[in-house]
């Protein structure tokens, strides 16, 4: 079983979802960074941050995925990559990295709330259900503007 195909994700929580990042995607794991707000972009930017002299774009994921924040959110921001670029996505909390069987994964399923589009996989770990976002249909709406 050594030689069994294996999915690394990145588990965080938006509201009172889980979710997940393939880990090929993400950069780093950065405490909740404040950002300049730049007028007119779409209301799910909260703007730029200053990240070791270069400048990110930094998204919030619980108005993307129409998520409320919990009161006990920290806040933390994911620096991934989508479509060449590097992103800041805030989300409530960072859970877990973790190194599933492939078998752990399964094809998108319809989820109450979720958009489908947005949706790559589900995945499983024990008893918890997480969903694996397409990270590119996600931003889609914000790259595009």
């Amino acid at each position: 079983m050594a030689n069994s195909p294996t999915f690394h994700a990145v588990v965080f929580r938006v509201g009172d979802l889980i979710c997940a990042a393939p880990a090929g995607i993400v950069r780093e794991i950065l405490p909740h960074l404040p950002a300049t707000r730049i007028p007119g972009v779409a209301t799910a930017v909260d703007g730029l941050v200053n990240v070791r002299g270069a400048l990110l774009t930094v998204v919030d994921a619980h108005r993307l995925l129409n998520r409320p924040r919990l009161p006990d959110d920290e806040g933390a921001t994911i620096v991934l990559e989508a479509g060449g670029r590097a992103y800041g996505l805030v989300v409530g909390e960072v859970r877990d990295f973790v190194e599933l069987p492939a078998a752990a994964v399964a094809d998108s399923a319809q989820l109450p709330g979720v958009d489908p589009r947005i949706v790559k996989s589900v995945g499983t770990r024990g008893e918890e259900h997480f969903v694996i976002l397409d990270i590119e249909a996600l931003l889609a709406p914000i790259v595009g503007s």
